[in-house]
């Protein structure tokens, strides 16, 4: 008598994660807007300050269309990372709740180049009208993609830590809080109230830059992990 054993097949591995190219525009985004207004703001002229006025202030003028462009250019990169990001971290803490927060800086900045911003601080005119565009510019465009990039670092924040990816979880935290600090202060002191009024240029660009390293490394840790 011969006794036939089935022998299921095994079923196949899944196969590990790719991080998606996207991501490099993580990496590209923040050098790119930073090299954009420090070069506008070291040639800009009529008074221009870049201890004192708002980066969305070069977005005034004759000129303004470059950092009209920069703000739309470095807009679409980042909704394109936001998109890799998603595709890359697929499951768990954080993996639909932080591309969608990183999407709305993302589109805050394209905002902010199509409705360009009111004069502040005296430049480029010492009148300063209210507008329809720069009313759009500062609270539906500029106000949400701070706060939303605020939360996408806190959110981080818990969802790494979930993760178990401690010292990324820490590094967002205080990136977070780091952000909206110089946020407020950057606000306070475009609104004219000393002692940060003198230095408000320097409170937003120190903020932008806390927020463009942290999508860089975030770019370097969801390639890193998905790997």
């Amino acid at each position: 008598m011969t006794t036939l054993t089935a022998i299921a097949a095994a079923t196949p591995a899944r196969p590990p994660s790719r991080p998606s190219r996207l991501l490099v525009a993580g990496l590209l985004v923040g050098p790119l807007f930073t090299a954009g207004y420090l070069t506008q703001g070291a040639f800009r002229g009529n008074g221009y300050s870049p201890l004192r006025h708002p980066i969305s202030s070069l977005a005034l003028g004759p000129q303004g269309w470059e950092q009209i462009a920069n703000f739309g250019v470095c807009g679409l990169l980042v909704v394109l990372f936001s998109i890799g990001l998603r595709r890359t971290v697929r499951t768990g803490p954080g993996a639909l709740a932080v591309p969608l927060l990183v999407a709305v800086w993302g589109i805050g900045l394209i905002g902010a180049g199509i409705f360009v911003t009111d004069p502040v601080g005296g430049y480029p005119t010492a009148a300063s009208p209210v507008t329809w565009h720069g009313q759009l510019h500062d609270l539906a465009f500029s106000l949400p993609a701070f706060v939303a990039l605020t939360l996408a670092m806190l959110t981080g924040a818990v969802a790494f830590a979930r993760r178990r990816s401690g010292w990324f979880a820490l590094y967002s935290a205080l990136s977070g809080v780091a952000f909206a600090v110089l946020f407020t202060f950057s606000e306070l002191g475009f609104s004219g109230i000393d002692p940060w009024a003198s230095a408000a240029g320097l409170w937003q660009r120190l903020c932008v830059s806390v927020g463009w390293l942290w999508l860089a490394l975030l770019a370097l840790h969801c390639r890193r992990a998905a790997r």
